[in-house]
């Protein structure tokens, strides 16, 4: 996508109607986003653009201007990436619909561990253990936490982390400019993350206020990044339940906490055991959904030869370690067929050489 195409994408991505599935409506049906942009309303129509949005977009276009959205953007040191862009997180590209764009502060990593971790906004001591607990356990290994940087277990798990050195990734609902960012109280906390080398998403554009329709979006995105969630203290409400169910959806793995019986905050966790979430008890306890046991990083000397296997069993494993790898990514890099990919990872499985661990993600078990 060149330069001007990109910024008439980020000019339709500001009317807040115009999410995911409809702006790849507007991609598939016009030759550029210029062109859609400027499109009237038979020719919106036509894209598969509702009457009723294609003409409120018609009326407020008239206040969008592409270039004052770009010199904002540069003002408030933000940046984008979009979807068919290399450098786009690839677990948020497998999710249902992932955002189109995204704006973000900070430093843009990709391949890395990421563990969600979400929970009451009305966070009791047993919560702040809980994080005193697990997060050193997890930035020793590496681990980057991602939550929604609300009040809360959220922040506690984002400032925790920080003040380890630790990497986390901050995701708003709201735009990322100062006037919109929400919560406020955490505006200075974003910044420590951003100096730790960590970062700062929304797929809202700047200006956005905090609206409530805007943070079920929000969690498709912690979730959709991440390899599993945790889920510390959450009350009926939460809407740290929305996370995990979403992450659920996609395959990725949900983890918790338990708790005490007698405090409402203990109902989420407790709740989602009884459906099947993985209890955690210690950090080791999600290592081990990352490949991470008793802290010990495998070599490559510890994988370089393996006992009856074939050819394309070692192409494969010479690409697999410790980080998740899509299956998509292993047939680029080993230029095999799709077909022998899928037969020979569930070969592999069998043996008890990798395991899946959601979404189509492979590590190395041993």
């Amino acid at each position: 996508m060149n330069k001007e195409d990109k910024q008439y994408l980020i000019a339709l991505s500001t009317f807040q109607k115009f999410g995911p599935i409809r702006l790849k409506r507007l991609r598939n049906y016009f030759s550029n986003f210029q062109t859609a942009f400027n499109a009237n309303a038979n020719e919106l129509l036509k894209a598969g653009i509702e009457e009723s949005v294609a003409q409120e977009f018609i009326v407020k276009r008239k206040e969008i201007i592409p270039e004052k959205i770009m010199e904002l953007l540069a003002k408030e040191e933000i940046e984008t990436i979009v979807e068919d862009e290399a450098d786009y997180p690839k677990l948020l590209k497998q999710i249902y619909d992932p955002p189109t764009i995204l704006y973000y502060k900070g430093r843009l990593k990709l391949r890395e561990k990421i563990l969600a971790v979400v929970g009451s906004r009305k966070s009791t001591p047993y919560g702040q253990k809980i994080i005193d607990l697990l997060i050193p356990p997890l930035v020793a290994n590496e681990i980057t936490i991602a939550s929604g940087l609300a009040v809360g277990i959220d922040a506690l798990a984002q400032t925790k982390t920080a003040d380890l050195g630790g990497r986390t990734i901050g995701v708003l609902g709201s735009g990322l400019d100062k006037n919109n960012f929400y919560p406020t109280e955490n505006y200075l906390l974003s910044k420590k993350i951003i100096a730790q080398g960590g970062m700062v998403i929304s797929e809202f554009s700047p200006g956005t206020p905090p609206l409530k329709q805007n943070f079920p979006r929000r969690n498709r995105i912690i979730a959709g990044l991440s390899s599993g969630v945790l889920v510390v203290e959450a009350n009926v409400k939460s809407g740290s339940l929305i996370t995990a169910r979403l992450a659920a959806e996609e395959g990725r793995e949900v983890l918790t906490v338990p708790g005490n019986i007698f405090v409402e905050t203990s109902y989420g966790p407790n709740n989602l055991i009884k459906q099947g979430a993985k209890m955690v008890t210690s950090a080791d306890d999600i290592l081990e959904l990352f490949g991470i046991m008793n802290n010990e990083v495998k070599t490559e000397a510890s994988r370089k030869d393996w006992p009856g296997i074939r050819p394309e069993e070692k192409e494969i494993l010479a690409n697999l370690g410790n980080d998740p790898i899509h299956l998509d990514e292993l047939a680029y890099l080993t230029k095999l067929d799709i077909k022998i990919i899928n037969g020979t990872l569930s070969m592999l499985e069998i043996k008890g050489i990798i395991r899946n661990i959601g979404g189509g993600n492979y590590i190395i078990t041993n």
